[in-house]
Formats: C-alpha cells, structure tokens, sequence
C-alpha cells in the first residue's frame, strides 16, 4: 500500500481544498487548547491597564502584579510549546476519511493484495474504485473543536474577556500610558510627572462626570457649580494649575506654578479640588500638561406665575392654578397671600384699621410623577374662616430648585374666595363676624347690631335654638366687652359666630319639607345676588336631593296611611299626574333659565314648584291596594343600599380624620350631618331635636339603625358604632334574604346568590371596622353594594318575568304600570318593569362637572406624598378602578 504522504495528485485532487481545511482547523484546535491560559493573561493585564487600576495604587503594588503577570505569561508560553504539537496531513487525510461513507480515501489508495493476475478480481477491483473515487467529490471539510471545557473547568477564559469587554466600554485606551512611568525606560521617565481630572457635574442636573484626559477638545461646556478634581502624580512642583473658573484667591505661602494664558496663580498639590463659579480658563501646566477653556452654563431661576382663572365652589373651596418651571426641576414652592389694604372698601365694620395679621403661607403642590421642570398645578384650599375672606389680597408664588435659587412672581390682587351665605340672617352674621376679626374695637357694634337683630325673633327665626344661641353669643361677648377683650375671646366669639351662620345656612332640619323650602329660598336668594354658574349648579343639586328626600318621605306617608291618600285623591278632582322625570326636567329649565341671565323666568318656575311640591301627593298604585310583596322587598333593598352608602362613606371620612387629623374639620362633619338627612337617618341637633315625621323607620330596620346612628352618644368608639351599625344593617339584610320572592326562578335564585355574597362582604367590612382598619372596611363595603345592586337587578327581573306569566294584571294594580315604578334610586324602571335602567341621576353637564371634580380630588391626593402608605394605596386602587 503506498503511504498517504505520498500519495498520487491525481487521486487526492477532488479532496485537496477539504483536505487543507481541515489540516488548519487541526492546527487552531492545537493552538487554542495549548496557549489559552497566554491570552487569559493577556486579556485580563489589558483591561487592568486600560481600566486604570494602576492608577488607583502604589507603585509597588503595580510592580508585584507585573511580576506576576510575567511569570504567568511564561507559564503559560513554556505549557503552550510543551503541549503543542503541529498536525500532519496524515492525520488530517484520516480526519476527513473518517466523514465519509465506507472510508472511500483510504479505499482509492489501496492496493490488491491477491488476485492480481485474475482477470475478473481486477475488474471487480477497478469497479470498486471507481466507486470509492466518486465518493470523494463528497467530501466536506471537517470543523474544528474548539472547546478547551476539559482544561478549562472553572471557565477562566471567559472570565478573562468579561474583563476586557468591560475595559472597552467603560475604560480607556489612554490610560494604558500611565504604566508607561512606571518602567524602567530612562531616569526621566521614572520620576517623570503626570496627572489625572475629573469633572462633577452638581446631582441635580443628572448629567454623567467627564474624564478630563480623555478630553482632548479645546474648549468644554460645565454646568454652574461642577466640581473639577485634579490629581498630580511625580515630584512636587514639576506640575502646576492655572485656572481662572473657581473666583478662589491663591495661598503666597506655596510656591506658585504661573502661566502666561491666564491671571490665577495656583500652587502645585497632589490633589485639588474646586467648583465652576464663572467661564475661563483651566490650565495643567508642566510635561503633558494640558488647557481647556470652560464654557460655563448657568443655572437659571425657577420661574413661576398665576395660571388662568381663580375658581372657587359654593363652601368656598379655592381652586388657585398656577404654572411653574425651571432648567433642572423646581423642587418646592409657597403662596402667600397678603391683605390688600388699599383696595379693600373701607365702611362699616372695615372702616377703623385692621390689627396686624400675619401673612398666609401655603406648600405649593408639586407632581408626584413626571418632569418638575415645567408642570401646572391647582392650589386647592379652603379660606371661607379665614377673616380675609371674601376681601381683596395680594396673592404671590415662590418657588425654589435644588440648587437653592428661588424665584416669584410679581403678585397679583384678587378676591380672596370663601364661602357665600345666601340666608340673610347667617350673611349678616357672617359680616359682624368679619367686622369683629377685622378689629376688637368692633366689639360694641357688633354687640348692638346682634342686639337690634334678635328684637323680635318670632319674625325672623324658624325655631328657638338659633335665637337662644345667638342671645347666648350676644351676652358673652358684652362681658368679653366689657372687660378687654383678649384675642383668645375673639376667636371664640368669631368661632361661635360661624357655627350660628352655618346652623341658619344649612339648618339641622329632621324633616325633608322644612329642608326642602330651605333649599328653595337658598336658591331664591342665589338669584337675587347673582351666584355664579358653579353656585347655580350646586344650589340646584341641592334642590334635586331635597326633593328625592321629600319623595321618598311622601311614599313612605302614603304606605302608612292609605285610605287617607284615597280619601285625598277622590275629593281632589283637579289632580295632576306627574312623574320624577317632569320633576327633574322642570329644574333642569330653572337652571338653564338662570345660566342664561333670565332670573324673572327662573323665579317665576321656582315659585310654580314651590307650590306644586307643598300640594304633592304620592300614590302607591291603583285605589284600595298596597304594595306587593316584590315591591316591599325592593323598597326594603334599596334603602339597605342606600344605608349601606352612608355607612361607607362615614368610613371612608374616618379614613381621613385617620391620617389627616387636621384637615378635615368642620366642613367634613357638616358635610356628613347633611349626608345622615339625606339617608333618611336622624339628625343630631344641637338641642336635641326630635325626630321629624318622615324619619320614621319600620320595626326591622329602626332597631338596627336607630342604634347606629346614635353617632358617639352611648360613650363607644366611632369605630365600635360603625361596627354595630355594619352588624345591624347585615341582620337586616339576613331577614329581608328571608321573605325574598321568586323563589325557584332562575332571576330569583341569582339574587339571592347576589344577597349571600352582599352577606359575605358586610361579614368583612363589620371585622375590619373592629379592626379599625377602614381601608379594608371601604373595599368590602364597596363589594357589598355591588352585590346588592346585582341582587336588586336580579330580583327586577324576576318580578317581570312573574307579570309576563299571568300574574301582571295583579301586580300592576298593586303596583301601577312598571314605566311609571321607581326604582330605589329614583329611576324610571323599564317598560317591561325590570329595574335598572340607562337614565341617569344627574342631568346635563352636572355628572360630567361632578365626576371630573371628583377624580380631580382623587388625583391630588394621590399625588401628596406626605399621605400614610395605606390611604395612598387606597387612592391608587380608586384611580385605577375609575
């Protein structure tokens, strides 16, 4: 068999390039496997240099590491050789044979060892070869394996090139040149000086930090207030810095390195440091020395101004929108509000001079999220108490950036906004009360006029308890006269003062007709001074509420007394048919009436409802029937629904007064007494007032709520009567679950499915309420009121589907005709009689006016950070629900 070094050209030409190929390949699989501890080396004293960690130590720390880098190399060159052994093309021929099907390399290259002379074995032979050689054009190179795993188990290679990748991108190929003095190339070069920089931009301009050796342009822009580092390496004085940016005077006692560029001599250290104060010129002079000109970029003052209209509503919030901005982000800022004297109508009670005040100074709200460096914001505040209320002042912004500059605008003269009193008698009080802040001296005038108002008090109070606390005011406040009056004195007679304008302006009415003609001369007399759209829109809320409250006070009368109802309606034969939806449509044209100026009309349609509401009769279905059983459990869900709103927002208030003890006052507490009333649940009047007439619950709810709406009055915690009050209404809720109709039904068996989860939630809300955790109280509560809602649907459903089986004729004589039926929010309930229909409770733009307030509020609370976490959480949840 011929060897197959020697092999024929004409045999090996088809595989001649695959052969050579993976003859090389052979070779790198040597290499690699024989030298790469080398380039391990390598890689890692690259990155080290090029990262600069020379620089960071001692010179002989640098020493010893070169060393060793040496010693490793010649390691790793003596393993290389010691291990390397160059591949021949044998091998090579019997790599790629070995790839090949039936070995057709070493096949052409075979001989017959018998059977030479046989004419049929040489023909036989030939044909094999033949077949063998054209198995060759086959033939592909081989790859080489390239893996070094088995000598390389811990994987230091590539912990090698992590090091230089890192080196590429965050070092530097310069810094390669420090080493460079550290050799031994010459006395010169050994003690031979060089330096290092670094330029700080302040944090708040969030920009990255310069290395000054990689800055090789001429000139370089700073940010005001950059800290420049500079670190000198080699003999003292061989380098110096000239700089003319930092304004700092140079000590006469060091030896001084001068430069012609600029006029600053500063002595040569090891280390400097300053900061930017202006542009000019920095200079590193000596071998290697190097010059910028510093281009300095100020910082601009924050900037801020009064942003559009001043809004205000009827309890007086403020609504202040301002625009603020700054180059790097404002960081915080105040308003301060500051009384005008010059502009303030000097008569009456403001004609003597005010006693000193001090300024009102309020945090501006800033973005939780997002950019500060040009943002809007609203100031919201409320200054209906504040003595300035409703008078003109200088109202001016400041804010600041966290570089400590501030900026302001230059003020602006408005009416400061509070709340309106459309009750004359409160008005009036309100104006003395003003009158007595405004001045002590005040006091005698005040005590006549308060004398002369309550002369004849049948002619001008509703009731006696306003007239017994404004006697009550009136003698203490001659006492304090009589004696000096002291400033603690005139803030409780001022405070006195208020809660009796607030008592005649809202009333502590238990009867929705007294409540009702309230609202009615409030809006009268909004009319009469001219409110404004956002007043009107508010008043006539209030109106819509007051009469839902007297409708349902009606029904509930007609329930209680029905042959007198019959007896009413039969003598009456003028009778008018009116629905909610007339009612409503007739204040929708009061409003639009006045928002349109023409207060004659609107006054006139006022007085019209005025008297159709005093003469209104409620019927409950066709003469000499009552309500159905359907019809009762409705009525009997919706005002558990509607309890059950009360209790949740009395909770979500106690959130508050939670977390926010000294923010919610006065106006939350009125706000919730107004809300008890309109829930049909008892006031708390301030001489304990009785129960008006249309307050009046039945046995099964009147032991439950009657308990828990006794507010603190047994000496329990506000948390423990929410608790009991959440107990009540869930025992409630078990007995109505009991006498449900439309048992059997689909419709009916989902209701009472819904009615069990509603159980279910209460059982939550009532434990979290002991637990005074009211976050978790609010999210069951909520969960509650939707199954109920879902319960009330459901079960609307299958009294409809009972009507269309036959037994509608019955229900609509018990009932009425299901278009003309209410639901428990004062609907229209289908034509089919389901309840749930698409009409809304608010009209027009009111729903749209009040969700956006609504979310606006949210929205602002969300954004103050200073909130405990749970209520942020709480706001976040809301947000994302809506």
């Amino acid at each position: 068999m011929p060897s197959r070094d020697r092999a024929p050209a004409d045999i090996l030409k088809p595989v001649r390039w695959p052969l050579r190929l993976t003859l090389w390949g052979m070779a790198a699989e040597r290499l690699v496997r024989a030298f790469w501890p080398l380039w391990s080396v390598i890689f890692v004293v690259i990155a080290a240099l090029m990262l600069g960690l020379q620089d960071l130590v001692a010179v002989e720390w640098v020493w010893a590491a070169g060393a060793l880098a040496l010693c490793a190399g010649g390691w790793a060159i003596w393993r290389g050789i010691r291990r390397m052994r160059w591949p021949r093309r044998e091998e090579a021929l019997l790599r790629l044979d070995g790839t090949l099907r039936g070995n057709p390399i070493q096949a052409t290259l075979d001989t017959p060892a018998i059977g030479g002379n046989d004419p049929g074995s040489q023909a036989l032979w030939q044909a094999h070869q033949a077949r063998m050689r054209a198995r060759l054009d086959e033939a592909r190179a081989v790859q080489p394996d390239l893996r070094v795993s088995k000598s390389d188990p811990f994987a230091l290679r590539y912990v090698a090139l992590l090091a230089l990748l890192v080196a590429l991108i965050f070092g530097s190929v310069l810094q390669m040149r420090s080493v460079t003095g550290m050799g031994p190339s010459g006395a010169a070069l050994a003690s031979g000086p060089t330096w290092e920089g670094w330029m700080e931009p302040p944090a708040y301009t969030r920009l990255p930090s310069v290395y000054l050796n990689d800055i090789t342009a001429a000139s370089l822009d700073v940010p005001e207030g950059a800290r420049i580092t500079l670190r000198l390496y080699g003999e003292i004085g061989a380098l110096g810095v000239a700089e003319t940016v930092s304004g700092r005077t140079p000590d006469p006692a060091a030896d001084p390195a001068t430069d012609s560029a600029t006029g600053a001599e500063v002595p040569a250290d090891t280390a400097q440091e300053f900061t930017v104060a202006q542009s000019g010129r920095l200079v590193i002079d000596g071998p290697g020395g190097r010059g910028w000109d510093l281009n300095v970029i100020p910082d601009a003052r924050p900037a801020v101004a009064q942003q559009g209209e001043i809004e205000s509503s009827y309890e007086g919030d403020a609504q202040i929108p301002f625009q603020a901005s700054d180059d790097y982000g404002v960081v915080s800022g105040t308003a301060r509000i500051e009384l005008a004297l010059s502009e303030v109508d000097r008569r009456y009670g403001l004609a003597r001079d005010p006693e000193e005040r001090a300024a009102i100074e309020l945090p501006l709200p800033m973005p939780i999220a997002g950019s500060r460096t040009e943002f809007t914001e609203t100031l919201i505040e409320n200054f209906s108490e504040h003595p300035w209320a409703n008078l003109p002042v200088r109202i001016s912004f400041e804010v600041a950036d966290e570089a400590g500059q501030t900026g302001a605008d230059t003020g602006s003269v408005i009416t400061l906004p509070g709340r309106r009193f459309f009750d004359p008698l409160a008005a009036a009080l309100i104006e003395q009360r003003r009158a007595l802040l405004w001045s002590r001296a005040n006091a005698r005038d005040v005590v006549q006029i308060l004398r002369a108002v309550s002369y004849q008090p049948d002619d001008i109070f509703r009731s006696a308890v306003p007239y017994l606390r404004l006697r009550t005011i009136q003698r203490r406040l001659e006492g304090f006269t009589a004696d000096g009056m002291t400033a603690e004195q005139q803030d409780e007679i001022a405070g006195a003062l208020w809660d009796l304008a607030m008592l005649l302006e809202e009333g502590d009415l238990s009867d929705a007709l007294e409540r009702l003609q309230r609202a009615q001369d409030r809006l009268t007399e909004a009319m009469k001074n001219g409110a404004s759209d956002q007043e009107i829109a508010e008043l006539m809320q209030e109106l819509r509420e007051a009469t839902d409250d007297y409708l349902r006070q009606l029904s509930r009368q007609a329930q209680q007394n029905p042959d007198q109802n019959q007896q009413q309606m039969a003598q009456d034969q003028n009778m008018i048919e009116m629905s909610q939806n007339d009612l409503q449509r007739m204040m929708d044209r009061i409003q639009e009436l006045m928002e349109q100026g023409r207060m004659a009309e609107a006054q006139e349609a006022l007085r019209q409802l005025q008297q159709m509401m005093e003469n209104m009769q409620v019927t409950q279905g066709q003469p000499g029937q009552g309500q159905s059983p359907g019809e009762q459990a409705m009525e009997g869900l919706g005002e558990t629904l509607r309890n059950q709103q009360g209790l949740s927002d009395e909770a979500f208030r106690q959130l508050q007064d939670q977390f926010n003890p000294g923010q919610q006052g006065q106006p939350g507490q009125q706000q919730g007494q107004q809300h008890g009333q309109q829930q049909g649940q008892p006031g708390q009047g301030q001489q304990g007032q009785q129960q008006g007439p249309g307050q009046q619950q039945s046995q099964g709810q009147g032991e439950g709520q009657g308990q828990g709406n006794s507010q603190q009055g047994d000496g329990g915690t506000l948390e423990e009567n929410l608790a009991d009050r959440q107990q009540a209404l869930r025992d409630e809720l078990n007995r109505q679950r009991g006498n449900l109709p439309g048992a059997g039904t689909e419709a009916g068996e989902a209701a009472r499915d819904a009615l069990r989860r509603a159980d279910d939630a209460m059982d939550g809300a009532e434990e979290a309420l002991r637990q005074d955790d009211f976050a978790e109280a609010l999210d069951q509560q909520s969960q509650a009121m939707e199954a109920l809602r879902e319960g009330m649907r459901n079960l609307g459903e299958a009294l409809a589907q009972q009507q269309q089986q036959g037994q509608g004729q019955q229900g609509m004589a018990q009932g009425g005709e299901p278009g003309q039926q209410r639901d428990p929010l004062g609907r229209n309930s289908g034509s089919n009689g389901q309840f749930g229909t698409d009409e809304t409770m608010l009209q027009g733009e009111d729903v749209y006016r009040r969700a956006r307030e609504l979310l606006d509020e949210i929205r602002r609370r969300s954004g103050e950070g200073e909130r405990p976490q749970e209520e942020l959480e709480y706001l976040e949840r809301l947000l994302d629900r809506f």
